[in-house]
């Protein structure tokens, strides 16, 4: 099996440990498919500066490939956020840098890469909507993270979307019960096969045209300290999704109950221990304390 994410690539400035991790919801996915056993590469853009290095060599050092990645004069992505009680939140970002402003198009090359893995994972936060219609034409299973923000869930970008994902991801841990069927039944109407939506503590729901599938999340418990949640809904999707193509998924072939019911545990496993990890997949290096006055600083001025 093999798992490419296709987007976007961040660091995640820590300013409360002054330490950047390396991450991205699309790097992340790969890294965590790898780290489940499976083959995984990383397709996207890169920033010339001393992130970017930072992120190249993270990324390669998990064993994921990246030989088609590209390197554009220009900053790298970079966020702020700090944890509060084992939870991260998030202060700000830069917009994501280069990897977004200038972004990778499929040309024949890339389509032909692509076709090569058997799912392929991007989202929001990659901003290459306008390339879903060539990953769906080449990859066999394309997944797309919607994450928790409004304006990905109105009924315009919806459209852009779901007709080319063959799993779409909610994150729903804001919204009661009925309005994350409702969602979901949205979704998969507008054309994604299949819509996942993520509840923290309260577990994970499944939805497809045939049948909607509810697991509990598993809890942490007293046994250790939580780290922080960073990563922890790519890392449930990461190992629902491989669960899934293990058991024979394809876009023609219907999911039976208990293969759903198997991958929502089997992403549950991966996310619980994902709590356990710093940042979204450890490697943090300190940060110089002039940037982290300067991050603090802004942080101040904002409240």
């Amino acid at each position: 099996m093999r798992v490419l994410g296709f987007g976007d690539n961040i660091v995640d400035r820590f300013v409360d440990r002054g330490i950047d991790y390396p991450g991205g919801n699309s790097v992340n996915v790969a890294v965590y498919a790898r780290r489940l056993g499976v083959e995984a590469a990383y397709l996207g853009v890169f920033g010339d500066d001393g992130l970017g290095r930072f992120l190249r060599e993270s990324i390669g050092a998990q064993g994921v490939a990246m030989d088609h990645c590209v390197v554009r004069p220009g900053e790298s992505g970079l966020s702020t956020l700090r944890v509060d009680d084992g939870e991260r939140v998030f202060l700000g970002w830069n917009g994501g840098g280069v990897t977004v402003r200038e972004p990778l198009r499929l040309d024949p090359e890339l389509a032909s890469y692509v076709a090569a893995f058997d799912l392929v994972h991007s989202s929001v936060y990659a901003r290459g909507e306008s390339e879903l219609p060539r990953l769906a034409a080449s990859a066999p299973l394309v997944m797309f993270d919607l994450s928790s923000e409004d304006e990905y869930r109105t009924p315009s970008y919806l459209d852009r979307v779901c007709p080319y994902a063959d799993l779409v991801l909610l994150s729903c841990s804001h919204l009661d019960e009925a309005a994350i069927h409702t969602l979901l039944a949205d979704a998969v109407d507008r054309g994604a096969g299949m819509a996942l939506a993520t509840r923290g503590v309260d577990g994970a729901i499944a939805r497809t045209d045939r049948c909607s599938v509810a697991a509990p999340a598993r809890q942490a418990g007293d046994a250790k300290p939580l780290v922080d949640t960073m990563g922890c809904g790519d890392a449930f999707l990461a190992g629902f999704a491989i669960s899934l193509v293990r058991e024979g998924w394809s876009a023609d072939t219907p999911l039976h109950r208990t293969t759903i019911e198997q991958a929502l545990r089997e992403g549950a496993d991966a996310a619980y221990e994902q709590c356990f990890v710093e940042g979204a997949f450890g490697l943090g290096r300190p940060v110089g304390q002039s940037a982290v006055s300067s991050m603090w600083r802004a942080v101040d001025q904002e409240k």
